[in-house]
């Protein structure tokens, strides 16, 4: 049935929506495909559905492709499962926890490997009920502390999740693959560039992760990649480390005074200032020949705050080369499951052998940091801090700093941490070459989770000689509703959205501008043929709305194909607009059939 403009819930807006940022938020809400309900949460209109149904489509074709089954699971969740996993604490704030009236305590799932685990669990006993892939296309609710860019980053989404059952690591190899190649298949169908990079399995767990990234100057992943094919997100980017430097002939520790240099620059001002220029024949950084003092031969000691899952509170030093800062999102992945932030005020008034400004891991008395130390604080390096390198760093003397200080002669870290930011140039791990940044979206991701969810709920299975054996599982999820917020950013023009014709809400737009009977004759034939010959039909048949707003709405909807029918209606006329082009074409009533179907 060919669906008309005037009783379709449809009304688009001619203005922007004062809180959006990015184009797909502002067009997509304007042209009537969601509305706001509150931050992060939207309601679905008949014209977004309609898109989210097409990309459904295909991703459902191609997960059956690859051998998998679809089920479906509730959104309500109850505690028990998820504390089996560990999972209720790990998610932290991110949850929505709530309480039926019996005091029973249930979430809105992020996820649900624990659910999938025991279905599965509850259905099969044996090594020849596997493998298996099952998977659903479910809401999912993650209470972000800061909703953003409309669909690209929302509280409430639509995501398909899959997971693979096998009785072997060999097994989960060859389903991990299946569905590692029917991303791609998917991704290429619905016209979208993408970037393979290696990724951090995060409270996921599990062993192999990587992320399917689509390049985009709006994503809100980094991620870096080389000439020679390396990519990986930052947070899962490995530091090649330098070999390290003998210290032999390597003058002794040196404190000097160094007023007013609490900061990295003012201390490298200083040091300039006040100190011999670097000599070739110190160890460290000073050996690449400058002729001043840099950041780089800096030693930064970061102070940061770890909170853990029962609620302690630990500090934590970082000592990196002066001229990295922490990441944010590699520290949360090197610290998870407990959440980091910086030291405050109060934390270093109950450290009081923390010198603000002019913190260093040694003293002219001996060791300052580390849990052996006198102020038994973890100290953790960067990798580049290796044994023979010489930095200027803090004194812990207020005003003074060290230089000529030599690690694993003078200090020792309590291990090694990847915090530090990535830059471009850095070496590539796999030997690729130097690496270049650049900005990224996820829409999908794949893990081989393992046994961790097996183990931790009970899931075994006999195997060939009526052992049990712990099952191997594998987990992979698209977000559905970021693709079609992504889709629209990609495209669209000053006017409005222009749908791929893949995910488009409808195949074609016929739109009957003017007032004579003989324009809605035509146009209404027009749409009955067109909709007969299998095509998806929207007829702009309102008959007091005017040309100019007809056209404005059906720029902003963005249906890739218009047919206007108007004054040549008569004469058995009318306009084939193709919106990706921009191409018109005028050309007889009779001939609009098979000119689309040749498109």
């Amino acid at each position: 049935m060919v669906t008309r403009l005037s009783h379709f819930f449809l009304r688009t807006l001619r203005e922007d929506p004062a809180d959006a940022a990015v184009a797909s938020h502002k067009l997509l809400v304007r042209a009537g495909y969601i509305r706001p309900q509150a931050a992060g949460i939207f309601a679905w209109l008949p014209l977004g559905l309609r898109v989210k149904a097409r990309i459904e489509k295909v991703v459902r074709e191609e997960m059956t492709a690859a051998g998998a089954q679809e089920v479906h699971f509730p959104a309500l969740m109850p505690r028990e499962a998820y504390e089996a996993t560990g999972r209720w604490e790990e998610y932290g704030d991110l949850l929505f926890r709530l309480q039926d009236r019996k005091g029973g305590d249930y979430l809105l799932a992020p996820t649900h490997e624990e659910a999938f685990t025991l279905l599965v669990k509850d259905l099969y006993s044996s090594y020849k009920d596997l493998p298996l892939t099952i998977y659903q296309i479910q809401d999912k609710y993650r209470d972000e502390a800061r909703p953003r860019a409309g669909l690209l980053r929302g509280r409430e989404f639509t995501m398909k999740d899959a997971y693979s059952f096998d009785s072997s690591d060999a097994g989960l190899d060859a389903s991990y693959t299946a569905q590692r190649d029917a991303y791609e298949r998917i991704f290429q169908r619905l016209g979208l560039e993408y970037v393979i990079v290696q990724a951090d399995a995060g409270a996921m767990g599990g062993s192999r992760s990587e992320e399917f990234l689509h390049p985009t100057a709006v994503g809100e992943d980094t991620f870096v990649r080389s000439a020679g094919g390396y990519a990986a997100n930052v947070e899962a980017f490995t530091t090649v480390a330098p070999a390290t430097i003998s210290f032999d002939g390597v003058g002794a520790p040196v404190v000097f005074d160094s007023p007013n240099t609490p900061t990295i620059q003012t201390l490298v001002d200083h040091s300039n200032a006040h100190l011999d220029a670097p000599a070739s024949g110190i160890a460290g950084p000073a050996t690449d020949g400058a002729t001043q003092w840099t950041a780089a031969h800096t030693l930064k000691n970061v102070v940061l705050a770890l909170t853990h899952l029962d609620g302690t509170r630990e500090l934590v030093i970082v000592g990196m080369p002066g001229d990295r800062d922490v990441d944010d999102k590699r520290a949360e992945v090197a610290f998870a499951p407990a959440e980091v932030e910086p030291a405050t005020p109060e934390d270093f008034e109950k450290n009081p052998l923390l010198v603000k400004g002019y913190i260093g891991p040694w003293s002219e008395t001996g060791a300052v940091l580390g849990e052996q130390s006198a102020t038994g604080i973890r100290y953790l390096l960067d990798p580049r801090v290796v044994d023979g390198t010489a930095w200027i760093t803090g004194a812990n003397i207020d005003e003074k700093h060290v230089h000529t200080l030599v690690a694993g002669r003078d200090f020792a870290g309590d291990g090694f941490v990847e915090v530090a930011t990535v830059r471009a140039g850095d070496p590539a791990p796999d030997g690729s070459g130097p690496v270049e940044l650049a900005r990224g979206m996820e829409i999908g991701h794949v893990f081989q989770l393992g046994r961790k969810y097996a183990e931790a709920l009970g899931l075994k299975v006999l195997d060939e000689n009526g052992k049990l054996v712990t099952v191997t599982m594998g987990s992979y999820g698209i977000g559905v509703t970021r693709i079609l917020a992504i889709i629209a950013e990609l495209n669209n023009d000053e006017k409005g959205l222009i749908w791929p014709a893949s995910v488009a809400p409808f195949d074609v737009q016929v739109v009957a501008t003017g007032r004579e009977p003989a324009v809605f004759e035509v146009a209404e034939a027009l749409s009955a043929e067109l909709e007969a010959s299998g095509l998806d039909v929207l007829y702009d048949d309102r008959p007091k709305v005017s040309p100019g707003v007809k056209f404005g709405d059906a720029e902003l909807v963005g249906v890739p194909k218009i047919v206007i029918v108007g004054r040549g209606a008569a004469e058995g006329q009318v306009e084939l607009w193709d919106r990706r082009t921009g191409d018109r074409e005028v050309l007889p009533v009779a001939e609009v059939r098979a000119r689309l179907a040749a498109r």
